[in-house]
């Protein structure tokens, strides 16, 4: 505002120093990116990361503003549309209040939410620019409408398919794999008409090309979620959230913003890299995968015994509390049944009471284990089990040939010993090595199937004791009868 009061000459060179040092804060904001997302690498420094990071977001935004007051001054007209617009005001009280409120066991629907907000937004800011071209005297060069194109067609497939997500992840869509007559051909026909429409519309920019990509992407971004199942979840959820950064990266180019461009690469690189790591967790492919994923989630269903045979040996909170009072190791494997009873503090509570009285604990993390990556850390964390209690599947797995009793809470195909046999549905996927501990407890509602569908041989394992219960309400029980013996 006071460089716009200046004689033009001044008023130049003053718009050009604020230049200056807003690229000089956008790239300690940079840093500030890197840094976090480098100690988000391990649990004990993520919540440093995380504030480290937003911090430097909170810094690119206020430069963002200063900027547009060194170029515009206050105009209302410009800062009326950024209040309705962005929702500013509305927009952070719903996000603090969101975050506030949600149960971690919810976390993964408010993370595909965020992940649609991010795309959506960003294709918008690609519409709006487009829309201001086509009626205003700009031009369209192609440094322009390739990522204009592209902006809309990534932030569109990913608002629509993190909408499709966050409904299967709160069980409004179902999370079995859906699939109609034609849908395939449908899902290849809305891939060509996006593409398709990019082409056209760097060709010959308008407004209908724009509309086509647009459209067409809605309905690629629905089609690609709908045939995924509940197991693969982890995966779509780390995809979707690097098509959220390459969304914001393109916004970057489409408005010329360096730092929205270095801020949607490092997302849109760091979610590609997590996206391979929990495809090669499951040992399959990214492309499998999102050609049409398995299961549906934890099943009920009656105590019978799995279809292949054996003998399932049935126990209660006594036996368990005996063999954990006379263990020297125990592990404690976490799936998705203790996330949906919301038994993380009992599970941290038992670890914790267990250890007072010289026991080793370990907490076995799965890398597909719950609905997101880093659910099962997540939960934890907020139980307060210590960090160096948690141990990844690659350092986890050699302790299991010297543990007393395996704890299996929730847990199902990431335990399951078929996966060491080929010709099924988890054949190869890399499991918890459960089967190789002198005792196991699996803490578990019923013997019903996980997400893939099948059978999991470690119930009839002679060595296994199942503790029919709901997470929760079992350990709960559990800590009342193991506090008699060590009192």
């Amino acid at each position: 505002m006071l460089v716009m009061a200046l004689d033009p000459e001044v008023a130049t060179a003053n718009l050009t120093t604020v230049e200056t040092i807003v690229k000089l804060v956008y790239l300690l904001a940079a840093v500030g990116f890197v840094m976090g997302l480098h100690l988000m690498r391990s649990p004990a420094t993520a919540r440093k990361g995380n504030l480290l990071s937003a911090a430097g977001m909170t810094l690119a935004v206020a430069m963002t503003v200063v900027l547009l007051l060194g170029t515009d001054g206050f105009d209302v007209t410009t800062w009326g549309w950024i209040a309705v617009g962005s929702g500013a005001l509305v927009g952070s009280l719903a996000g603090v209040i969101s975050a506030l409120k949600v149960q971690m066991t919810d976390m993964p629907q408010l993370v595909s939410i965020f992940n649609a907000v991010g795309g959506g937004a960003a294709a918008l800011v690609a519409v709006v620019d487009f829309v201001h071209r086509v009626w205003g005297p700009g031009g369209f060069e192609m440094a322009f409408t390739v990522p204009v194109g592209l902006d809309i067609l990534i932030g569109t497939v990913t608002f629509s398919g993190s909408i499709i997500a966050a409904g299967k992840l709160q069980g409004i869509v179902s999370g079995a794999p859906i699939t109609f007559f034609g849908s395939r051909l449908l899902l290849i026909a809305s891939a060509l008409g996006g593409i398709g429409g990019v082409v056209w519309l760097v060709v010959d920019p308008g407004m209908l090309p724009l509309i086509v990509v647009a459209i067409a992407a809605f309905a690629f971004g629905i089609l690609m979620v709908l045939p995924i199942g509940g197991a693969d979840m982890p995966v779509v959820v780390s995809l979707l959230n690097a098509f959220t950064g390459l969304a914001v990266a393109m916004a970057g180019f489409v408005v010329d913003n360096t730092i929205l461009i270095v801020a949607g690469a490092l997302v849109g690189a760091s979610g590609s890299i997590l996206t391979k790591l929990m495809a090669d967790a499951m040992n399959r492919s990214i492309m499998s995968i999102m050609v049409g994923g398995y299961g549906t989630g934890d099943g009920g269903g009656a105590v019978a015994a799995p279809a292949g045979g054996g003998t399932v040996h049935v126990i209660g909170a006594e036996d368990v509390a005996i063999q954990l009072a006379y263990a020297q190791k125990v592990i404690i494997v976490p799936g998705y049944g203790l996330a949906a009873a919301q038994a993380q503090r009992e599970a941290g509570e038992l670890g914790s009471l267990l250890e007072k009285h010289g026991v080793t604990v370990y907490y076995a993390i799965h890398p597909v284990a719950g609905r997101m990556p880093g659910h099962m850390n997540v939960l934890l964390a907020e139980a307060d089990v210590p960090y160096t209690q948690l141990k990844e599947m690659e350092e986890v797995n050699g302790e299991f040939d010297s543990c007393d009793v395996s704890v299996v809470i929730g847990a199902n195909d990431v335990t399951n010993p078929a996966a060491r046999r080929p010709g099924n549905a988890i054949s190869g996927m890399p499991i918890l090595d459960v089967d190789h501990s002198k005792s196991i407890v699996v803490i578990k509602r019923s013997l019903g199937h996980g997400y893939a569908g099948m059978d999991n041989e470690l119930y009839t394992n002679p060595k296994t004791g199942m503790f029919l219960s709901d997470a929760k309400k079992g350990l709960s029980e559990l800590l009342q009868v193991i506090g008699g013996y060590f009192e």
